[in-house]
């Protein structure tokens, strides 16, 4: 198994159901991992290990629900797919307002949880590209020293330089070297993609 090989993560207290879905996810091409708790789960989380979860709702000890609430503060939690033997309405609305990526009731069709498996994978390899993509912006607006970050603040607020200057108490021409200076470190080479560009990295205007 690859570092970056997606993984199914099957967490059932039903030995007979894990051995089940571990072979059918293996005879579709993907890797599985099974764990009979959501504790043997948690010991050995690794948010860095890319796939998807599927979880059973219902289980001694910490349930599926518990697990989702305790995952919810990592920074990159891989989507879920809960499945549960007891048709449990008011779970799968708690589950899915929670950000669960489906709610299937066994006995479940293969193709119908291969199916949803796929779907899964392909959010979280989004997500992770999304995290990445956002990582590499940051990192790129880490480059600003201080006052460029101000200057570039006064920017997105749609203030002039002579403006800028006034507001920071400085002169024209400095504020135009700061500016050309952080645009350069940012990759972008108008004002409307810089706007965009803080927008993602959620940096607010100074007005």
């Amino acid at each position: 198994m690859s570092d970056t090989e997606p993984v199914v993560c099957v967490i059932d207290d039903d030995a007979s159901f894990r051995r089940a879905v571990e072979r059918l996810v293996r005879s579709a091409g993907m890797s599985a991992i099974a764990y009979a708790s959501a504790q043997d789960y948690l010991s050995s989380f690794d948010a860095d290990r890319s796939g998807c979860l599927l979880l059973d709702i219902s289980m001694p000890g910490q349930s599926g629900l518990d697990l989702q609430e305790a995952l919810a503060g990592e920074a990159l939690v891989p989507p879920i797919i809960f499945i549960t033997g007891h048709g449990d309405v008011p779970a799968s609305v708690q589950a899915m307002k929670r950000g669960a990526v489906e709610f299937l009731t066994k006995p479940v069709e293969d193709s119908l949880l291969i199916g949803a498996i796929r779907s899964a994978i392909a959010k979280d390899r989004g997500n992770r590209l999304d995290r990445a993509e956002l990582a590499a912006i940051q990192s790129r607006f880490d480059t600003l020293t201080p006052r460029e970050s101000e200057v570039l603040r006064h920017v997105i607020s749609g203030r002039l330089n002579k403006q800028i200057a006034a507001d920071l108490g400085t002169v024209e021409k400095t504020i135009k070297v700061h500016r050309s200076r952080l645009m350069d470190k940012l990759q972008v080479r108008s004002v409307a993609a810089l706007v965009r560009l803080a927008a993602q990295a959620a940096i607010p205007p100074a007005y």
